[in-house]
């Protein structure tokens, strides 16, 4: 006998204490069930009624194992998973190599005496390590630049032993060395923002991550253990889109670049909003095949040189040093020449977006002015790019004692200079962005089924 499911919500609007009151006075006869028939993926609440399952598979977990070949990617992966980023990143390379050398010498300490040094960050895999007596080779070799955050790539350490959840996929990606050549396609699965950001390196598993979920990544490549490279898009996935557009000349290349404007694409993400909540996103086939992927295109390229793009021009306003005003009566100094200089007070870090007046407040002293309204539209989960940058830099207590008490170096003020400049150009990618996103149609027009 199957079960039959019934279901009531109450209205997200009332506080706990009406739906306490509610359930308090309501007999359960006297609430009025709705009936429900779960889908074939037995999803009994947010049901979808659209031609999601239609479209052409992203990803595909058969594919990814080697029993199927119809999806667009072959390999995914979820991004990097540490337990202990305060260890293993950090913003300046000479702190990441004191402390990720105090990190290897203490868990070989630690081996030696048979005994865990109780000073650094201990997780599940490396008390396995521990227990099979595996030490710790410390190279600066492992230390490489990753995407932490959007917009916000600091160094990582990539030895295995540190780093969590590093496996196959990983090495697959960017080769042995971590250092091989390839282009990476972020997207978050199961969030309630779908994101997707482009990048070389690989993301953190928490770089699009907001509440619940992962980042996953979808690379263009793919490397064996003899660092050959492999396309990492299928040719079943090639043979759809250029039987479909009746077109020889699509390649896997701009199959990359179309999967990154469509991903983009705003009618695309509402329409199909609680799917790419709980499962792998699916291209459709729009009109006009090249043009969308010159959009992705220059999305890709857009992000993946932000930190080389023309700065914006936000104008800067220091408190320290107020614009003269051409009316303004000149100020004679009553200060002798000979009085020693006041010691100069460190600005007060404020981090903080005003998106009403375009401003951004850097700290005590330093605003920077003229942020268009556009530019706070590029976001990225549930915070523009801007923001993201914005709280990456700000200054926040390590939880990890060791690192707060011998390792933490970061002062925003020593930074101050860089985040501006890096503002000011993620200000042009973010206002580039937008006017490309702003290209593409209003509606979801696709050509039969994928």
């Amino acid at each position: 006998m199957k079960a039959k499911i019934y279901y009531f919500t109450l209205q997200d609007e009332q506080t706990k204490e009406e739906k306490l009151e509610w359930f308090e006075q309501t007999r359960l006869e006297q609430i009025p069930f709705e009936h429900v028939t779960p889908d074939r993926k037995h999803n009994w609440v947010n049901l979808t009624d659209n031609d999601f399952d239609d479209f052409l598979p992203l990803l595909d977990k058969d594919v990814k194992g080697g029993s199927s070949n119809k999806a667009i990617f072959v390999l995914f992966s979820r991004g990097l998973e540490t337990t202990r980023d305060d260890w293993v990143y950090d913003l300046d390379k000479e702190n990441l190599t004191g402390k990720t050398k105090y990190l290897s010498e203490k868990y070989n300490s630690s081996i030696e005496a048979r005994k865990k040094d109780i000073s650094i960050k201990w997780s599940s895999s490396l008390d396995s390590y521990f227990e099979a007596g595996v030490k710790s080779d410390y190279s600066q070799n492992f230390i490489r630049r990753s995407t932490y955050r959007p917009y916000f790539d600091i160094f990582h350490y990539a030895e295995k032993l540190f780093n969590h959840r590093l496996t196959k996929n990983h090495y697959e990606i960017l080769g042995e060395d971590f250092k091989s050549e390839n282009l990476v396609i972020g997207i978050n699965i199961g969030n309630p923002n779908f994101a997707s950001l482009a990048t070389n390196t690989l993301l953190d598993q928490a770089t699009l991550k907001f509440g619940n979920g992962s980042t996953q990544c979808l690379p263009l490549y793919r490397y064996d253990e003899n660092g050959t490279r492999i396309d990492n898009i299928t040719d079943w996935g090639l043979t759809q889109f250029q039987t479909h557009y009746n077109d020889p000349t699509i390649t896997k290349l701009h199959i990359f670049h179309y999967t990154y404007a469509v991903l983009h694409h705003p009618a695309y993400r509402t329409k199909y909003e609680l799917n790419l909540k709980r499962e792998f996103p699916r291209l459709p086939y729009y009109p006009d095949f090249h043009q969308w992927a010159t959009w992705g295109k220059a999305l890709m390229d857009l992000h993946l040189t932000y930190e080389t793009a023309e700065p914006f021009g936000l104008k800067r306003i220091d408190q320290s040093s107020p614009e003269v005003q051409n009316d303004a009566p000149l100020q004679t100094s009553l200060i002798p020449n000979d009085a020693p200089a006041k010691p100069k007070k460190t600005p007060k870090p404020k981090l903080k977006a005003d998106k009403t007046n375009g401003h951004i407040i850097l700290d005590t002293d330093t605003t920077l002015t003229g942020v268009p309204a556009v530019a706070w539209d590029y976001k990225l989960g549930n915070r523009s790019a801007l923001e993201w940058i914005l709280d990456q830099y700000k200054e926040k207590t390590p939880k990890d004692p060791t690192i707060r008490e011998l390792f933490n170096t970061y002062r925003f003020a020593d930074y101050k200079e860089h985040v501006i400049d890096l503002l000011q150009r993620v200000c042009t990618v973010s206002v580039e962005t937008m006017h490309i996103i702003h290209q593409m149609p209003a509606t979801v027009e696709h050509q039969g089924e994928a």
